[in-house]
C-alpha cells in the first residue's frame, strides 16, 4: 500500500468506516447499507439518511466506492448500489490498523481489561 493513501484521506468518520466495513463484505445499496450497520453494531451506531448520502456522495468523490453499473433498472437513489473500490479497501485497511494500535495503547494505559490491571495502572 502507498504511504499516503490514508493520509491523504486523514482518519476516517464513524459513518465512513461504518459504511466501508459494510461494502468490504459485498455490495449495496443505500438502505442495506444502513440496515447492515444497524445490526453489526447492535444498534449502537444508526445513520440517517443524510448522513448515509452525504458520506456515499464524498466517498464516492474520494474513489472509496463506486456505483455498480445497474443498466436497465429504474434511477433511485435509494437504489443504487455500490462497492468498495481498491482504494477503499486500502483506507479501510489503514484505518483498522490505526483503531487497532489505539486498542493496544488503551490496553496498556488500563482502560480496557480487568478492574484490578485499571487500578494497578491509576496508581502507578
Amino acid at each position: 500500500m502507498h504511504p499516503n493513501v490514508s493520509e491523504s484521506i486523514g482518519p476516517l468518520t464513524p459513518a465512513v468506516f461504518h459504511i466501508l466495513l459494510v461494502l468490504a463484505g459485498k455490495e449495496a445499496h443505500g438502505y442495506a447499507i444502513m440496515n447492515h450497520i444497524d445490526r453489526m453494531t447492535d444498534r449502537r451506531v444508526r445513520l440517517g439518511p443524510g448522513t448515509l448520502y452525504r458520506s456515499i456522495y464524498k466517498m464516492t468523490l474520494d474513489g472509496l466506492i463506486e456505483q455498480v453499473d445497474q443498466r436497465g433498472s429504474s434511477v433511485d437513489e435509494r437504489r443504487l448500489t455500490y462497492r468498495i473500490t481498491r482504494r477503499g479497501l486500502e483506507v479501510a485497511r489503514a484505518e483498522a490498523r490505526r483503531l487497532e494500535a489505539l486498542v493496544r495503547l488503551a490496553r496498556r494505559r488500563g482502560l480496557l481489561g480487568d478492574s484490578s490491571e485499571t487500578r494497578r495502572t491509576a496508581q502507578s
